[in-house]
């Protein structure tokens, strides 16, 4: 988290109201209860205003089995010993890594909030979510997912939450434009390197376009 605080400060500045990147890493730590004082730290070494190690943020692109595109997000101080770490990770798990470029095209970044199925019916979330200013809802029987330009997260998320709604998470992702279908034969593996990719030190996020059928998601509990 403190990590996800300095880079966001150092690339779009150390003001949470205009930095949707930013107020998301901060309200992450609120609620995982860090301290003020830390928050307010690794945002100013961000920004500038203390020393400390030049962290970077590096993308790394690849394939997962059945063809599945991945994107791993990190934030280093190391180039050279992250780049082998994930490497070793793809090779190591049946992966394959990519030129940059290769399948980030494959995803669009968005700003992204979900909301418990319970928060309102169909019409109801469609309507205050569009009203809102976001570009579109998704349901799934579970949860809500609102999808936004990135710049509007945090303005949609204001928004339905003065409708009294209660917005679980909120975000700047990247959404895959289409997805694959991975099937019982691969999905074990693939999430396997997925998760070995999220457990690196360096790694902050990881995306993947792929959807499974109920029935194989079972398999995996």
């Amino acid at each position: 988290m403190i990590r996800e605080l300095t880079i966001a400060s150092r690339l779009g500045g150390s003001n949470p109201d205009s930095n949707a990147r930013l107020r998301s890493a901060v309200d992450a730590a609120k609620a995982a209860n860090m301290p003020s004082d830390n928050i307010d730290r690794a945002i100013k070494k961000g920004a500038g205003e203390l020393d400390g190690q030049i962290l970077e943020e590096i993308r790394y692109e690849g394939y997962g089995p059945g063809g599945v595109a991945i994107l791993v997000e990190c934030v280093s101080d190391n180039r050279n010993r992250t780049a082998s770490d994930v490497r070793h990770v793809f090779s190591k798990r049946n992966g394959a890594m990519a030129e940059a470029g290769a399948v980030a095209w494959m995803f669009e970044r968005k700003g992204y909030l979900t909301l418990e199925a319970d928060q309102g019916n169909e019409d109801e979330m469609m309507e205050l979510a569009i009203d809102a200013g976001a570009d579109d809802v998704k349901g799934d029987g579970t949860i809500w997912e609102v999808f936004t330009s990135p710049e509007d997260l945090y303005k949609v998320k204001t928004a339905i939450e003065a409708k009294k709604k209660k917005v679980s998470s909120a975000e700047i992702s990247y959404i895959p434009k289409n997805t694959v279908n991975v099937g019982a034969d691969s999905a074990k593996t693939l999430i396997a390197l997925i998760d070995a990719l999220e457990e690196l030190d360096d790694t902050q996020h990881v995306w993947a376009n792929f959807e499974m059928e109920d029935s194989v998601m079972e398999s995996l509990r």
